[in-house]
C-alpha cells in the first residue's frame, strides 16, 4: 500500500490558526464603518484590517476542504472585501449592523464561487495541507484530512441556519451578539440554535464512530 505524501505549503499562505480572531468587533465595526464613508484618511485600510481575518476565516469554514482549495478560499475573501469597501460609500445605518451586509456579501460570493466550480469540475484545484504548520508526518496528515472531509459532510447535512451560526460562533470567533447581528436575529435564538446544532453534530459522530478519532 503507498504511503500518503504530505502536500507542499503553498507561498503566502497564511494558516487558520495564524489568522487573528475578532475581539470587540461590534463595538469598533460601526465607528469605523462611518469614518470610511465619510472619508476619514486612514479608515478604509483600517475598516480592512478589522474585517479581513473575520472574512477569511468565513471563506475559508464555508469553502476550504470541499469543492475548493484553502488558496481559492483566500481568493474569494478577497473578492468579498473587495465588495465591502465598494459598498462603503452608500452604506446607511438604519438600526441594523454592517455586519450584517458584510455576511450577506460574503455568503453571496462563497455561493458565487461553487457555482463557478460546478460549472467547470475540470479546472485544476491546488492540493493545500488542513494544517501546514503541525509539524506532523504523511499519515498524520491524511488522518486530518480524512476528518476533516467527514465533518465538513456532517455540517453540510444540517440545515442552513446551523451551518451558518457554527460557522460564525465557532470558527470565525464572533460572540452571540456579533454573530445575531450578521444575521438578523436575537443573541437568545443564536445561542439555542447553536446548542441544537452542536447536540445534533455530537449525535453524528457518535453514529459516525469518529468520536475516537476526534479524542486521539
Amino acid at each position: 500500500m503507498p504511503t500518503a505524501t504530505a502536500p507542499e505549503p503553498v507561498e503566502g499562505y497564511v494558516p487558520l490558526s495564524a489568522l487573528p480572531r475578532p475581539s470587540g468587533l461590534a463595538e469598533r465595526l460601526e465607528t469605523v464603518v462611518r469614518a470610511a464613508r465619510d472619508q476619514v484618511p486612514g479608515a478604509a485600510p483600517e475598516l480592512l484590517a478589522l474585517l479581513k481575518p473575520v472574512i477569511a476565516r468565513y471563506c475559508r469554514a464555508r469553502i476550504g476542504g470541499r469543492d475548493l482549495s484553502y488558496l481559492s478560499a483566500d481568493d474569494v475573501a478577497q473578492e468579498v472585501c473587495i465588495a465591502v469597501l465598494q459598498a462603503v460609500p452608500g452604506y446607511e445605518d438604519r438600526g441594523g449592523s454592517f455586519l450584517h451586509l458584510v455576511r450577506a456579501i460574503a455568503a453571496n460570493k462563497v455561493a458565487d464561487a461553487f457555482r463557478a466550480v460546478s460549472r467547470d469540475r475540470s479546472r485544476p484545484v491546488s492540493d493545500v495541507p488542513e494544517n501546514p504548520d503541525l509539524g506532523e508526518g504523511p499519515e498524520s496528515h491524511t488522518l486530518t484530512a480524512d476528518l476533516g472531509a467527514s465533518l465538513g459532510r456532517l455540517m453540510a447535512g444540517m440545515p442552513k441556519l446551523q451551518q451558518e451560526i457554527l460557522t460564525l460562533r465557532v470558527v470565525v470567533g464572533l460572540t452571540s451578539a456579533e454573530t445575531a447581528k450578521a444575521l438578523g436575529m436575537s443573541p437568545g435564538n443564536v445561542r439555542v440554535t447553536q446548542c441544537r446544532a452542536l447536540a445534533k453534530l455530537r449525535d453524528s459522530i457518535q453514529e459516525q464512530g469518529l468520536a475516537e478519532a476526534l479524542l486521539a
